[in-house]
């Protein structure tokens, strides 16, 4: 499948002009975790011939590489815009845009105390399995996992059934503001194991400063599809943003039809 930029039309000549698709990852564009299908790629290609398309995912680029860059594809070569990180990482047609660090926002001592609660907390909960890597280390925020990132598929599939029926996310989100209400930080719960942990701002529209600078306002029409857009959810921020028009998607097959159906393809 050929890809690069250059086999594109122009970020300002697509012929839907003034356009530009973003697009959540888990549950939007690929399963929780699994790898994109050829059916989606062939789509998103098709639809980069008319709009500007880009990703904004909560994961680190590894991550987003894993799912969507499948069969020797370099993801930065799939999209115009990639945004790791709700675009803490931001990359435009392969080249890095400015990035920022959760660590040195925070402080290394408010961290410590934010790490040591969130382990405690997670000692004491009483779960059917336990896994490893309970806090993922990120350029723009922290994962908690209270089952462990390290789970199984299958696992992970139980413990979101479980989740549901126990909120055991919902809880210990509530916790950590009880405890730290003067952090300057936000939760959200996203995917169907984790929670992320950020600084209030640092949500996934924190990638539209990157979009609006294009052309001194270029995008006119920012397109958002995701799948978790309920209030909570790690979609919810960008999705009812008054600039952006806002998509709820259930599944990756319903995202390709509404692409369908919106752009005629």
């Amino acid at each position: 499948m050929a890809v690069a930029a250059a086999q594109f039309p122009p970020l300002f000549s697509r012929p839907v002009a003034n356009t530009i698709c973003l697009f959540d990852v888990d549950g939007t564009l690929t399963p929780a975790r699994r790898h994109v299908s050829p059916e989606m790629l062939g789509l998103l290609q098709k639809l980069r011939e008319k709009v500007v398309i880009g990703f904004v995912g909560g994961s680190d680029l590894v991550k987003q590489q894993e799912q969507l860059g499948v069969n020797g594809l370099n993801v930065v070569d799939l999209f115009d815009f990639c945004f790791a990180e709700n675009g803490l990482t931001a990359i435009r047609l392969g080249e890095n845009l400015p990035s920022n660090s959760f660590i040195k926002w925070l402080g290394e001592e408010k961290y410590k105390k934010l790490a040591n609660f969130i382990l405690h907390y997670i000692a004491d909960l009483d779960l059917p399995v336990k896994r490893g890597t309970f806090i993922e280390f990120r350029n723009g925020m922290i994962n908690v996992s209270p089952i462990g990132r390290n789970a199984s598929i299958q696992e992970r599939h139980d413990y979101e059934a479980f989740d549901k029926t126990t909120n055991i996310r919902r809880d210990f989100v509530a916790a950590l503001k009880k405890e730290f209400p003067d952090y300057g930080l936000t939760y959200s719960i996203g995917g169907q194991i984790s929670f992320d942990v950020f600084p209030t701002g640092w949500d996934k529209t924190y990638c539209l400063q990157h979009v609006l600078k294009e052309g001194e306002g270029y995008f006119k029409e920012i397109h958002f599809f995701g799948d978790k857009t309920y209030n909570g959810g790690n979609d919810y921020e960008i999705f009812m943003d008054p600039r952006t028009i806002g998509h709820t998607v259930t599944c990756p097959e319903d995202t390709m039809a509404e692409l369908r159906k919106l752009f005629d393809l």
